[in-house]
This record gives structure tokens, sequence and C-alpha cells, in this order.
């Protein structure tokens, strides 16, 4: 049985006399192109909209409608790592990167950050505890992937408008059949990471057709 997030990690950390608890994640690691986004997100006890949940488990209509809630009742931050960090860090340290400047953003700060995954970023300037498919778990965590997706899909959108042909708009730079299709007849944009296989596979064959 599929389990929803609740406020238990928050309420434990409460319990120890943490009282500024930030949930934090990323959306975009898994796309061949455009940024990664980190948001990080502390919610009042209190005063927690209704439905939160994975982001990935929420239809678009209704993850735009919890993003407004979200930045209504909670203190709320979101930020990049731009294509060009991705390719020289690698996009793990990329999105730990985001999260970092995410939570730097936070008004008021946090004292203690939740981390969805099993690997806390190796620069935060605060105790953090990661949880393990922790967008599925924490309330905090599950309004930072709703914040990170949200942020994320409409970068993509305005950056399918620059660059049409893609299906950003639809994929969101994922590499769906479309877009690996348009990949190879329209070859990489600027915004493409060079670091990721399809992309380089690409690059290199053209290389080598190029004389």
């Amino acid at each position: 049985m599929k389990t929803r997030p609740d406020f238990s990690f928050e309420s434990a950390a409460l319990m120890r006399g943490v009282t500024r608890i930030a949930g934090v994640d990323e959306a975009g690691r898994g796309p061949l192109c455009g940024p990664v986004v980190a948001a990080a997100v502390r919610l009042e006890p209190g005063c927690i909209p209704d439905g939160l949940n994975d982001s990935k488990a929420l239809s678009p209509a209704r993850r735009e409608t919890l993003f407004d809630a979200i930045n209504e009742v909670a203190e709320v931050a979101w930020a990049e790592a731009s294509v060009a960090e991705i390719d020289a860090l690698n996009i793990l340290r990329a999105s730990h990167l985001a999260m970092v400047r995410a939570l730097d953003a936070l008004p008021g700060g946090a004292d203690l950050a939740l981390i969805d995954g099993n690997l806390a970023p190796r620069d935060l300037a605060i105790p953090a505890e990661t949880i393990v498919k922790g967008d599925a778990r924490s309330l905090s965590i599950a309004a930072a992937s709703i914040v990170a997706k949200v942020v994320r899909d409409r970068i993509m959108v305005d950056l399918a408008q620059q660059h049409p042909g893609y299906g950003w708009e639809r994929n969101a730079g994922y590499p769906t059949k479309d877009h690996l299709e348009a990949l190879r007849n329209l070859g990489p944009t600027p915004h493409h990471r060079r670091s990721f296989r399809p992309v380089h596979n690409i690059l290199y064959q053209e290389q080598t057709i190029t004389p």
C-alpha cells in the first residue's frame, strides 16, 4: 500500500528543539537539457496545504494549484545550477549546489534541512537529515518537490519557445522518443548537457563526420 507524506520527521525535530526545518528537493536530474532546479520549503505546522505529495504523483494542474498554495503559507526559495555547472561538476554535485543555493536564499533561514535522497550536499552550512524517497514521506520535502518541478517545467516551456522542435513544453527535456529524434535531426542546442551520453554521442558523431 502506498503511503502519503506526513509531518513525522518534522515533528521529531521540533521535539528536539529545532524550530526552523526546511524540506529540500530537486527537479531535473534526468533530462538531457536545461538547468537542475532545487527548492527549499519551510512549512508552518498549523498551516499546511491539503494534498501535498510527491510531485511525480500529481497532475500538472494539481501541482500548479499546490505551488500557489505553498507560496501563500510557507517560506519558499528555489535556485538553479546551470548546464555549464552540470557538465563541469556532474549532475549529482550540480543538484547539491542548487540545494545549497536554495537554502541560502530561504527567507528566515533554517536550522535543519530534510534532504530527499541518501546523500547530503557537502557544502551545507546547517545540519541535514537525508530521507530516501523523502518526497513521498515528508510533507516539507513533498512541498519542495512540487515547487522545484513547477519552476523547472516553466523554465523549459520558456526555452521551448526559443528552440522549437524538441518538444520541451511536453517532455521537459527528458529523453523521450520525440526529443531524441529532434536531437538527431536538429542537433544539440546550447541548453543541452554535453556530459550526458545521448548528447555527447551526437556531438561526437558530428565531429567525426565533419571534414
